[in-house]
């Protein structure tokens, strides 16, 4: 198994990013939203989606301010679409989210996970 180490929470990394329904599979960039503790005692990370569809915004969803920053291509958006994966699946790092990007995109998760805000 590969050293998967070399990411923290914020970190835009690409993944083999598996459908909700599991019909199939697509490689794409998300954002680590699990803390360094959760990795060490886990061989898993949580991570949320991004798109660059930014034409439909939906709950839970933000649209990255500073996504050229944060190693993106193009405008972006991390999803409120929520998974864990095996942190073997992380092929590389990009970049990271800006501080204040982070913070919103904690408050969506919030939001989503129902948690006090």
């Amino acid at each position: 198994m590969r050293r998967t180490t070399t990411y923290s929470r914020g970190d835009i990394v690409v993944v083999n990013f598996v459908f909700a329904d599991e019909s199939g599979v697509k490689r794409r960039p998300v954002v680590v939203v699990s803390t360094a503790d959760y990795h060490q005692g886990r061989h898993e990370a949580v991570v949320s989606a991004v798109t660059s569809n930014t034409v439909r915004v939906l709950i839970g969803d933000y649209l990255i301010a500073d996504w050229e920053s944060a190693g993106l291509v193009y405008p972006s958006i991390c999803t409120g679409i929520v998974r864990t994966i095996n942190q073997s699946l992380i092929e590389h790092r990009l970049g990271s989210v800006s501080p204040r990007d982070l913070a919103a995109i904690d408050g969506n998760l919030k939001l989503i996970l129902g948690l006090a805000v």
